[in-house]
């Protein structure tokens, strides 16, 4: 009993612990999702600037691994930040972390870590992740996004679409296809970085006032390309 006791005691110490790395662990991915959409952003090939003005939140998956999706159970795991204000037309808010698992992922990304960029595109689209998981082109329709930042974005794939993904590997930015992917909040890293149980739709809601100082870059990055909503 006496060894027993002293193990729940170790265990009881250690939490704290454990948690203090966890809200590190997603500190780390807030700033490397900053990183990742600076360096989308400052090169000219990069997402269609119309594209980035009709977007009500952008998710960004840094340095998802194919292995991830081989390994049973394993993701890759981001952030989503949202525009503020009335009808999500403000500026850029607090972001809320979310997991992109599985579907066909792992035959697309190759062996290096590659980064995904989501955006979405309508209200529908905000909503149906705010509150479940999302079956990417099953509960959501979703395409291969267009780049260049005057291309143009006026085709039936992508207007129709409720969510346009690209990604980045080897430094080649270029659309690719999530389907059959899922998409979700992840309530454990919003719980480890916000030191609270807080659901994503209440999140998002907030300013960047109430992100962790590393999201910041991330934020003012997007409210310098994008600082309002261009239906």
């Amino acid at each position: 009993m006496k060894r027993w006791k002293t193990i729940a005691a170790s265990l009881l110490l250690l939490a704290p612990l454990a948690m203090g790395q966890e809200a590190k662990d997603e500190k780390k991915r807030l700033e490397n999702a900053g990183t990742v959409m600076k360096e989308i952003l400052d090169v000219p090939d990069d997402i269609p600037q119309d594209l980035l003005d009709k977007a009500r939140c952008v998710v960004v998956l840094p340095s998802v691994l194919k292995a991830a999706f081989i390994v049973g159970g394993s993701y890759g795991r981001g952030v989503m930040v949202c525009r503020t204000g009335k009808g999500f037309s403000g500026p850029w808010g607090a972001p809320a972390m979310y997991a992109l698992e599985g579907g066909s992922v792992g035959f697309q990304i190759g062996g290096d870590a590659t980064d995904f960029v989501i955006l979405v595109m309508n209200d529908r689209g905000r909503s149906s992740l705010l509150s479940s998981k999302v079956k990417l082109g099953a509960d959501a329709a979703v395409a291969a996004g267009p780049k260049g930042r005057t291309a143009s974005a006026a085709t039936d794939a992508w207007m129709r679409a409720e969510m346009l993904s690209y990604s980045r590997a080897r430094g080649v930015f270029a659309g690719v296809s999530l389907e059959g992917s899922t998409l979700r909040p992840d309530g454990d890293a919003n719980k480890n970085l916000y030191g609270k149980e807080i659901n994503a739709a209440d999140i998002v809601k907030e300013p960047a006032s109430f992100a962790p100082p590393e999201a910041h870059r991330l934020i003012q990055r997007l409210d310098q390309a994008s600082p309002t909503l261009k239906p």
